[in-house]
């Protein structure tokens, strides 16, 4: 089942996390795609809200034994929420975001972690986590990482450009630029009005562009992501101008793009592909990003609700989640909520070891 699952869920997962859609006027899908990657390279400022929330997660071995050990963390997760609120600016660098993670089911808990980025420094906020034993006297804190200095202390070369989020986003439309001229416009994208798009209130959308996949386009989905897109993705991802981004070899990428594209592998996964309706049922998939009159992609939802199952080992999985994005702000002066933090709000990492350390040293 586990090459199934990662057949599928992985090719859905990539698909999502590269497509960045939107429009300036009203424009056919792919175009509108295509316009607002190349637009969301110039934010150079922004809030963003993210939010994730599982709806259903099941598994289901067929072993009792194996069902009862799960379950209870099955229960925590299903209905969780992970949310992220932050602010970015590029000149001068800072960044904060801070996640909030809810879990449900019998032993529900909250806890909130602030983080802070500002040049190659990260401060992050030290939690009280409920059934972790955190020393008190660090809880609140925020741990500086000198990112540097732990380079330094790994053996290897701090690199600033592993943060140049421009560059990640020229990357990013460079992939998706690639994988969307793949896919035939009128199988897989279609506009949706925006009144019918559940946008949250305070995003003003001019066009809603969707991307869908379904049971049947699945196959071809997945033959064009592998056999087409992914060979060309990974020539974007050798290039030198993303080397100190990525830090890939590129003989390692090369290797692999050999190893994708050899008849053993091919087979294989045209064999895989063959019974692909036997293992996978996609209720529903799809991801809708809306674009605001400035042509900025302002924000992102999709819906996840798929099924696999190992007929042969009696394993079944369900899951269907939620996930957006919301971007505002765009290019504006930015307020940073927690600031850079100072003083005594903040131990060194050093520092933090020591408290772990001494948690078992105590005098009786």
């Amino acid at each position: 089942m586990n090459k199934k699952w990662g057949l599928s869920a992985a090719a859905l997962l990539l698909t999502a996390a590269v497509i960045l859609p939107g429009c300036a006027k009203k424009e056919e899908p792919k175009e509108a795609l295509t316009s607002a990657a190349a637009k969301a390279t110039a934010m150079t400022s922004y809030e963003m809200k993210s939010k994730v929330v599982i709806n259903d997660l099941t598994i289901d071995t067929g072993t009792n034994e194996a069902d009862a050990s799960t379950g209870q963390i099955l229960s925590m997760l299903k209905n969780a929420e992970l949310t992220i609120d932050g602010v970015y600016q590029a000149e001068p660098m800072q960044t904060e975001l801070t996640t909030v993670l809810n879990l449900k089911g019998d032993m529900a808990m909250s806890f909130t972690v602030p983080m802070v980025m500002s040049g190659q420094k990260l401060y992050v906020k030290v939690p009280s986590i409920p059934f972790l034993p955190i020393p008190e006297t660090i809880v609140n804190k925020f741990v500086e990482v000198d990112l540097k200095k732990l380079a330094e202390e790994q053996g290897t070369e701090f690199n600033p450009a592993q943060m140049d989020a421009q560059k990640v986003q020229k990357l990013s439309n460079e992939v998706m630029n690639t994988l969307l001229g793949e896919y035939d416009e009128a199988k897989y994208f279609n506009n949706i009005k925006p009144k019918d798009a559940g946008l949250p209130e305070g995003v003003d959308a001019k066009q809603v562009v969707q991307f869908q996949v379904t049971n049947d386009n699945v196959k071809e989905a997945l033959t064009i992501l592998v056999n087409n897109a992914l060979p060309k993705i990974m020539d974007i991802l050798s290039k030198d101008e993303y080397k100190d981004l990525l830090q890939v070899d590129s003989a390692d990428l090369a290797k692999a793009k050999e190893e994708l594209q050899s008849s053993e592998a091919r087979a294989e996964f045209d064999k895989s592909l063959a019974d692909l309706n036997k293992y996978l049922t996609i209720n529903q998939f799809h991801l809708n990003t809306a674009v605001n009159k400035d042509d900025y992609p302002v924000y992102q939802d999709m819906l996840m609700d798929i099924k696999v199952n190992d007929p042969d080992k009696g394993e079944n999985v369900t899951l269907s989640m939620n996930a957006s994005n919301q971007y505002s702000k765009i290019n504006e002066k930015q307020t940073f909520k927690i600031g850079i933090p100072q003083g005594d709000d903040v131990i060194t990492l050093e520092e933090l070891q020591q408290q772990f350390g001494g948690m078992g040293t105590g005098t009786y």
